[in-house]
């Protein structure tokens, strides 16, 4: 669909009042100090004191100020106009200086300057994307030499089973584009709203080759059992934080990260 972006542009607009609502992203909670960070992704960022780091796809900016509250110089961006007008007054609310850049990630260069020693993103982002040489070209040039992209994303095997997560709908390769509309969001699956998107299916290698392609060095590649979220139905929790699909237990990947160094 070449109105893609419009759509789903509309859809996370659409979505932005009933997430700052939900038990899913406690946003009195953040306020008072809690960050939205999970110990996954903390692993392999470490120290950022200091650091600049760019943040991208990063919603209504929770994570974006996380990293802020850490002593990093954080700049987010996102295709939602409503959602980067919530995270710069989030930010201010927060009493950090959080950046934030209203735009489509592949035309990210031509409204920002500067390049960074960290590239973040997490959590639900390339299934927005279709094309993985571009993502990783943008990459690849916010970064500086020796920076490190830092990627947690939720395992491509989970995107082939359908809603109830019994049976296999969906090809694991980005043969097309896949074209849904649904009733509720992932945060409040009872709230009353209603959207269509456009999303992409994304394998490991397709991943993975799109940063070596840029110049990029795999340095750790790690798949988990387990989610921070419960992202999808049938979602159980099964230690503080670690959330499983019940009829799966610890048999299928929820969730995979990375990290790779710019040459």
């Amino acid at each position: 669909m070449e109105d893609y972006l419009e759509v789903n542009k509309a859809s996370w607009n659409n979505r932005l009042e009933s997430h700052l609502a939900s038990d899913f992203y406690d946003l009195e909670g953040f306020k008072n100090g809690k960050s939205s960070l999970n110990d996954l992704e903390l692993d392999i960022l470490g120290d950022i004191t200091g650091l600049k780091i760019l943040h991208l796809q990063c919603h209504f900016g929770q994570d974006t100020i996380s990293l802020s509250r850490l002593g990093a110089k954080v700049t987010g961006m996102d295709l939602s106009n409503k959602s980067i007008k919530k995270a710069t007054e989030l930010a201010e609310e927060c009493g950090t200086d959080t950046k934030f850049v209203c735009c489509d990630v592949y035309d990210l260069p031509n409204h920002l300057l500067g390049d960074f020693d960290i590239v973040f993103t997490s959590y639900g982002t390339i299934s927005w994307l279709p094309d993985l040489d571009k993502w990783a070209a943008v990459i690849s040039h916010f970064l500086k030499p020796g920076g490190r992209f830092v990627f947690a994303e939720f395992h491509p095997v989970v995107w082939m089973f359908d809603g109830e997560m019994e049976r296999i709908q969906y090809p694991y390769f980005n043969i097309e584009p896949i074209i849904e509309e649904e009733e509720g969001t992932y945060a409040d699956r009872s709230a009353a709203i209603k959207q269509k998107y456009v999303c992409w299916n994304h394998g490991l290698a397709e991943v993975v080759t799109s940063l070596l392609n840029k110049g990029m060095t795999l340095k750790l590649l790690r798949e988990f059992d387990y989610s921070p979220y419960a992202f999808v139905n049938h979602s159980e929790e099964v230690e503080s934080g670690k959330f499983r699909i019940k009829n799966f237990q610890d048999k299928v990947p929820l969730v995979y990260a990375l990290e790779a160094i710019k040459s």
